[in-house]
């Protein structure tokens, strides 16, 4: 269950493929990540360099294990820590450099803990704020340390003696890693003769071996010592590093993109969603037209479901605090789950998850081996308890609606079951844009519920239904919940970036916990098999997902605004009125805006990534007709009111842009 949980409670780090046929914009380098030590996709940007807006287009490619700096197109491959182990040791040693930077500036500040990471590193100190002009400050005492060339000395010593090095410098912190360390003898490593650290390496031989143009402070933030809000507020100054200037550029170029695609920067922007802190942290205020974008994202899914055997289901917030002890929540996840309230003399608690709820569903009556299979699904609510630190726009929240489904079947029916999740999560994404996955498969722990033979049996059964759907996967042994093998999906978006979504979970543990049962063709009960299974994970991540990949930029069936209509001036407002009501009872979405001139209005409704605009001067309320501009396809000339109605269905009906 703590899997499951873990997972549901921030269905996240949350994408797509190009939402047309080349996606471009404007960016200066090709950027690629290669993944791990096999042979992954990877980001490329291509430069147009014969441009003076350089156009860069996003490409998927295969590179080999080992990184390179520059293929020959000239396009620049960013190596991972997996891939690279020169680029994972710099890293190392810039955390040590910074620390060693930091403390011959500010002589108090107390040393915590600095490891590599994705894109960098970091440190943790205890010290007064910072602010963006001490990170300059650093980075110079940075330089001079690189520049030094001090050597990086590796050293064994007794505890006894780690403690004692500890004590004279007066470091808590580091005498509270050392209580950690159950490993003999201690390793340290030195900077020189100036400096050094509780460490286990590895490290550059130098400091000279950094390259000090490849290397920026990002951000000062604030962490919890040991991640506990008891525990001191620590200064956490997080840097990237790389293992040259070019690649630097590149990474700074990407994220620059990324940052374009902020997903809370364009939610206000086009006014699709909010959180008010007035009402609290992680609570999400869906507007107009986040709403009908969220309404068209629930439609597909109920319909599709519908259409796949599911019966849907509507379930309450709220359940006596009693349900959450059988489900076990209460004792795996009660520091996730707000606190109870007391009703009449009975305690209630706001439902973390769905599960117990279908389950009593499932229960109301006796069932037989014939009812089977059973698939129930709800788009249902949910809140959990996070940090208010660790909340992020739409990605991490404290309330969220899961597109939650579980089905109960026989032991024999597991593969077909898997298999037609596997379908419908695939139809699903496709609907959206999603067509690139990246899958894994995860078999047993060493703790788990269930016996050899089932856990066998859905374990060959989630694999024969990957090999059947065709789609390649990787194995994680030992990584499946405490109750049961699974699968987990995650779908890649614009720049390459990838998104857990998706998750498919065999469940042995649960059905005891709740004593369901059927009754068999020999008339005696039996144990059923549940799967749960997730495609969005929650409606909020899955929204700021597409909001990033698509940069606001929605296709035309999912715009919340599909037409704006533009009067030359107010006097064929009238007729522009009568235009947009045509619209709407076609099922169009479509507004009309006026009371500025028009280069205004245009400039208004491209800013809104409204994806169609129909212009109405004096000629065109004569002919019945706008002249229409697409966001996508250009200037399209004018068009008969009837003629630009149906050509918009008709793009609507097979998800393309006019």
């Amino acid at each position: 269950m703590a899997t499951l949980l873990s997972f549901l409670s921030n269905p996240s780090s949350l994408p797509l493929p190009n939402p047309s046929p080349s996606l471009r914009f404007p960016l200066k380098r090709l950027v690629s990540f290669p993944k791990r030590h096999e042979l992954k996709r990877c980001l490329h940007v291509a430069v147009a360099t014969d441009s003076a807006q350089p156009a860069v287009e996003l490409r998927n490619d295969t590179v080999q294990e080992d990184s390179q700096e520059q293929d020959e197109a000239g396009i620049v491959v960013l190596p991972t820590n997996e891939s690279s182990e020169k680029l994972l040791r710099i890293r190392h040693t810039c955390a040590h450099v910074m620390a060693m930077a930091v403390q011959k500036l500010y002589p108090e500040a107390k040393v915590t803990i600095g490891p590599w990471i994705d894109n960098g590193f970091y440190y943790d100190f205890d010290m007064e704020p910072l602010t963006d002009k001490d990170l300059k400050r650093i980075k110079k005492e940075m330089d001079r340390i690189i520049k030094r060339n001090l050597p990086l000395v590796r050293e064994e010593v007794s505890r006894d003696e780690a403690q004692r090095r500890i004590m004279a410098i007066n470091e808590p912190y580091k005498m509270e890693i050392l209580d950690s360390i159950k490993e003999d003898p201690i390793t340290i490593y030195h900077i020189g003769d100036e400096w050094w650290d509780l460490c286990a390496g590895p490290h550059v031989e130098t400091t000279g071996n950094i390259n000090k143009k490849a290397v920026e402070l990002e951000s000062v933030a604030g962490a919890y010592w040991r991640g506990d809000e008891k525990r001191p507020m620590l200064q956490r100054i997080y840097g990237t590093a790389w293992e040259n200037e070019e690649q630097l550029k590149a990474y700074i170029h990407f994220k620059e993109e990324a940052k374009r695609r902020d997903h809370r920067r364009i939610g206000q922007d086009l006014d699709l969603f909010s959180i008010q802190e007035e009402a609290g942290g992680g609570l999400v205020f869906w507007h107009p037209k986040g709403a009908i974008v969220r309404h068209i994202i629930e439609d597909s899914w109920r319909k599709t479901h519908i259409e796949h055997g599911y019966d849907l289901l509507f379930t309450p917030h709220v359940a006596k605090a009693d349900l959450w002890k059988i489900s076990g929540h209460l004792d795996f996840y009660k520091e996730n789950m707000y606190d109870q309230m007391k009703i009449e003399d009975e305690l209630y608690q706001l439902r973390p998850m769905n599960c117990p709820y279908h389950i009593l569903v499932y229960k109301r009556k006796l069932h037989s081996y014939r009812d089977f299979p059973i698939r129930v699904a709800e788009l249902g609510t949910v809140y959990r308890y996070e940090l208010s630190g660790s909340l992020h726009g739409l990605f991490r929240v404290r309330g969220f609606t899961q597109d939650d489904a579980h089905i109960f079947c026989l032991e024999d029916q597991i593969k077909d079951e898997i298999r037609g999740v596997l379908d419908l999560t695939e139809e699903i994404l496709l609907q959206f844009g999603f067509s690139k996955y990246e899958v894994n498969l995860s078999t047993r722990p060493e703790k788990s519920v269930g016996g050899d033979g089932i856990w066998e049996k859905a374990t060959t059964a989630l694999k024969d239904a990957l090999e059947d759907k065709g789609w390649s996967y990787q194995i994680d042994e030992g990584g499946g919940a405490f109750y049961g093998p699974k699968i987990d999906l995650k779908i890649e978006d614009a720049l390459g970036r990838k998104w857990q979504c998706s998750t498919i979970q065999v469940d042995f543990n649960l059905p005891n916990r709740f004593d369901i049962t059927y009754v068999d063709s020999n008339t005696e009960k039996k144990r059923p098999i549940m799967i749960h299974r997730a495609v969005f994970g929650s409606l909020e991540r899955f929204f700021g997902v597409l909001i990033e990949h698509y940069a606001g930029d929605f296709p035309l069936w999912l715009s919340p605004i599909q037409a704006r209509i533009l009067p030359v001036t107010d006097a064929q407002l009238d007729f522009c009125n009568e235009v947009t009501r045509k619209l709407k009872a076609s099922g169009i979405r479509a507004e009309v805006c006026h009371g500025e001139r028009l280069p205004k209005l245009i400039r208004n409704a491209e800013k809104q990534k409204i994806p169609l605009m129909a212009v109405v001067g004096p000629k065109e309320v004569e002919m019945d007709s706008v002249t229409v501009r697409s966001r996508f396809g250009g200037e399209l000339g004018t068009m008969k009111t009837d003629e630009f109605i149906a050509s918009i269905e008709q793009a609507i009906k097979e998800r393309i842009s006019l």
